[in-house]
């Protein structure tokens, strides 16, 4: 029984408590237009380097080869300030592929080691390199399906 509620406690990860939990998000989240909304306010600085730290790659790396954006414009930015609704958005949609990674790997560590490994059915890329566009994001989805499925190529 110890060991189910050990699996329990490392699948609970949701797209909020990815982005550091309902006082970080500053909202439940419950629907996607939770989501849309949290968008258009802005996520906090606090819920990016949250998603960074779970992810456990260099904050660098995150925000300069995925969101396209300098880490000194992040690094100047206090911890409750608002990012625009582009790059808010964007970061949720990387929250919900890598909580779905969650839900098909139930570990947190495969999580970070499946998206850091070079995937045949991706072009031998990364699944991390390709959370810097939709498309990218949308096929990484659509890989963790197959091998919810079982159909994994």
């Amino acid at each position: 029984m110890a060991l189910s509620n050990k699996k329990e406690i490392k699948t609970h990860w949701t797209v909020s408590s990815l982005l550091g939990g309902t006082d970080t998000v500053g909202r439940n989240i419950k629907t996607e237009f939770d989501l849309i909304a949290l968008s258009n306010d802005g996520l906090t600085k606090a819920s990016l380097e949250a998603l960074i730290a779970f992810l456990g790659i260099p904050r660098k790396q995150f925000v300069e080869e995925l969101l396209g954006m300098s880490v000194k414009t992040i690094e100047r930015k206090k911890s409750d300030d608002r990012l625009d609704r582009h790059t808010s958005s964007h970061i949720i949609e990387i929250a919900k592929v890598v909580e779905h990674a969650v839900a098909v790997f139930e570990d947190e560590e495969k999580v970070r080691d499946w998206l850091a490994t070079p995937n045949r059915a991706l072009n031998n890329l990364c699944p991390l390199e390709l959370f810097y566009m939709p498309t990218g994001l949308a096929l990484v989805n659509t890989i963790l399906g197959r091998i919810e499925e079982g159909v994994y190529s």
